[in-house]
């Protein structure tokens, strides 16, 4: 039994507690402040839960600010507007907004009525601000308060787009970093207690993907910023994109990477991260078979970034256990969740508590690769006006589909490395940032370094024996815009870095001896990468070519199998040569059935995931849950007994397999006063005992009996 106040996890739900969304987890996040918000509290704190709150930042039921109700001026001028003057609207009446001043004064006197009922935390969530906007009389002011020159149209040119962009990610810090600060303060004078302030927040991946600027690391600066949610799900991480050629959704391979980055994100921060999952979408089209496959590969994706255990594991679970899907397909007769699904969904939100293990391994000696991202990408995800393609109909290709990135992380992953995408931002925040690595990928086609002194700590890692990979062939229009670089005569970012190696500037389409490490040129845009199976093979050579000057010969694998204590979570590529099934040695559980079925030696079909617990690893010594879909509580263990109270939504059946020093002679459950015999099963092998029951808010007492 771990503390409940390590919040590992969590939900968020709009409405007040029912018995039929009693999940069992650490903390609610209340949504939204209105005239029910104490009543809402109440009603999940009198369960147990620690309560946080969560609203927007970017949009919400603001009205009395727009309106002018609140300081007497309608503020429908900071709304964020497309350049054909519309309003670019979260739902039909609800715009997002600039982040002005004030607007963060009307958030900060909102918000503080939440901490006067007692919540914990608050969660601001999605400071987003759209790529196409930045038409608004709000915007305009911000621009000239800040470049102190005349506005400039951001669809007009490079140069614009990315001032724009880094801009509209600015004021969204500005306003963070007031909102936290002053809350934490009014926490502390009126009610002498400390606040903490989250930011549930896409992955810039996504961000960039979708074309939507937030400010992302640079929120890492921010004091009064505790941590994030990395909101990711099938929502996000079904977005297709493109591999030799191909466009699809692959859920599980952009969702390993949207984690990627969030886990890098906090790496050596000390700040917390929650993962969120969602066992459903916004989307209303698709059924709960279509839900349930996608919602598995994105579980078994945040898995393999073991450096976070905490998880959202369900957004609106009202949604999710009283919904009805597809509920807008014609044709189709929506239905309600099935009962299969609930349990396992039950059985691994409580399973995902367990995961912070003290030892984690892959199942063979595998390369990790980082290939560099910033929050610089966001900011140049426009055709403008003046681009080279803005004429032709592929204009909007790589804009859509973001092809640089994974033209250069697809093909890696597909074939058996743990890509990570790394934080170039994080560089300048810590010192020995990347030492976690020995190969890095990078690529100045898709974004830009802010600063020129990063190039300096790039240097020293590869002179220290570090293998860098570059990409790029200088065709991106973004290369012109005003910068550090162009400021001191350099044509391409990439040039900076060259001499800061010690190599020629203009060095490319070959390898380099810098100190104890390497360099490698590969002299190509990374988006056609993604286009062609030609180029993706060429790429992958040029890779042979990086880990031979490192000694080592890649061997391709279409299999990623991470250990976690006595969890395994698995991967099996498709769609390359290497592509096979492959066989898992042991006796599992397999945490994605419903009955929680003992599998031997089970087979991993080619795009498969898997979440197991391997038997062996099991304490021979002591009685203990294995698997449960509902949270233990008042846990007696004995010689002859083992019991415990589990407390679960109503109406869900409860799977249940646990390990005992004896085999059961009998098992008892006991609901409201009623005392019962239960059927259950218990399975040599594995040496564990299975068995069902109806769950119940007010907890079932369950004993294992051997007498």
């Amino acid at each position: 039994m771990y503390n409940r106040n390590e919040e590992r996890t969590g939900v968020q739900e709009a409405g007040a507690y029912s018995p039929k969304i009693h999940l069992g987890c650490d903390f609610v996040m209340v949504y939204g402040i209105n005239d029910t918000l104490a009543e809402r509290i109440k009603s999940f704190k009198d369960k147990g839960y620690i309560i946080h709150l969560m609203t927007g930042v970017s949009w919400g039921a603001y009205d009395d600010y727009l309106g002018g109700t609140f300081d007497g001026r309608e503020h429908w001028d900071e709304a964020q507007v497309l350049r054909d003057n519309r309003k670019r609207k979260n739902h039909v009446e609800t715009p997002y907004m600039v982040p002005t001043v004030a607007f963060a004064n009307y958030l900060v006197t909102k918000l503080k009525k939440a901490v006067d009922a007692g919540v914990e935390a608050i969660h601001l969530e999605e400071p987003e601000f759209w790529v196409d906007t930045g038409y608004s009389d709000a915007f305009k002011r911000e621009w000239e308060i800040f470049y102190r020159e005349p506005w400039q149209d951001p669809l007009a040119t490079p140069d614009a787009q990315y001032r724009a962009s880094k801009l509209k990610a600015r004021v969204y810090a500005r306003t963070i970093e007031r909102l936290s600060g002053e809350l934490k303060e009014y926490a502390k004078v009126q009610h002498g207690r400390d606040l903490r302030f989250y930011v549930p927040t896409h992955s810039l991946l996504n961000y960039t993907h979708w074309r939507i600027v937030s400010p992302e690391a640079a929120l890492i600066d921010i004091p009064g910023v505790d941590g994030f949610i990395a909101q990711i799900w099938t929502g996000t991480a079904r977005t297709p994109n493109r591999f030799m050629g191909v466009k699809k959704e692959r859920t599980f391979e952009t969702a390993f990477m949207e984690y990627g980055v969030m886990q890098e994100l906090v790496r050596g921060t000390g700040k917390r991260m929650w993962f969120l999952h969602d066992p459903i979408e916004d989307n209303p089209k698709y059924d709960w078979d279509d839900y349930k496959a996608n919602y598995f590969r994105t579980v078994a994706a945040s898995l393999f970034h073991p450096e976070v255990h905490h998880y959202e594991v369900s957004p609106w679970p009202s949604r999710v256990m009283n919904g009805r899907y597809p509920s807008q397909k014609e044709g189709v007769e929506p239905k309600p969740i099935p009962a299969e699904y609930a349990t396992n969904l039950l059985t691994l939100m409580h399973t995902l508590r367990d995961m912070k293990q003290p030892e984690t391994r892959f199942d063979r000696d595998m390369e990790t690769v980082g290939v560099f991202m910033a929050d610089s990408a966001m900011f140049q995800r426009a055709v403008v006006d003046t681009h080279p393609l803005k004429n032709q109909p592929n204009e909007w290709d790589d804009m859509v589909f973001f092809d640089s990135f994974y033209g250069l992380t697809l093909p890696l992953l597909k074939n058996g490395l743990a890509v990570r995408p790394v934080q170039l931002d994080n560089i300048r925040r810590y010192p020995d940032y990347l030492d976690a690595y020995e190969t890095l990928v990078l690529c100045y086609e898709f974004f830009k370094p802010e600063h020129p002194d990063v190039h300096n700590a790039i240097a020293n890692w590869v002179k220290n024996g570090g293998a860098l990979a570059y990409v790029g062939d200088g065709s991106d229009p973004y290369h012109r815009i005003r910068h550090w670089w162009t400021a001191h005569g350099y044509a391409d970012p990439s040039h900076h870095l060259m001499e800061c190696l010690g190599l020629d500037k203009t060095f490319s389409d070959g390898v380099a001896k810098v100190g104890k490490g390497f360099v490698c040129h590969l002299k190509t845009a990374p988006c056609g990468i993604a286009l062609d199976k030609t180029k993706s093979q060429k790429y992958l050579a040029f890779m042979d070519e990086v880990f031979a000057q490192k000694g080592i010969a890649w061997q391709k694998h279409s299999s990623i199998v991470l250990r976690r204590g006595k969890y395994v979570v698995t991967a099996v590529m498709d769609e390359t040569e290497c592509a096979s099934a492959e066989t898992l040695r042991g006796r599992y559980i397999d945490l994605f059935t419903h009955d929680l079925r003992i599998v031997e030696n089970p087979v991993l079909a080619t795009g498969s995931v898997g979440l197991y617990l391997d038997t062996a690893k099991v304490a021979s010594d002591e009685n203990q849950i294995l698997a449960l879909s509902a949270r233990a509580e008042k846990i007696e263990s004995g010689e002859n007994i083992f019991a415990f109270t589990a407390e679960g939504p109503a109406e869900v059946l409860c799977a249940c397999r646990v390990w005992t020093t004896f085999e059961p002679r009998r098992v008892t459950i006991e609901a409201k006063g009623k005392k019962q015999n239960a059927a259950f099963a218990f399975d040599r092998g594995s040496q564990t005992t299975f068995l069902t029951f109806p769950n119940d808010p007010d907890g079932v007492r369950v004993a294992f009996c051997n007498e």
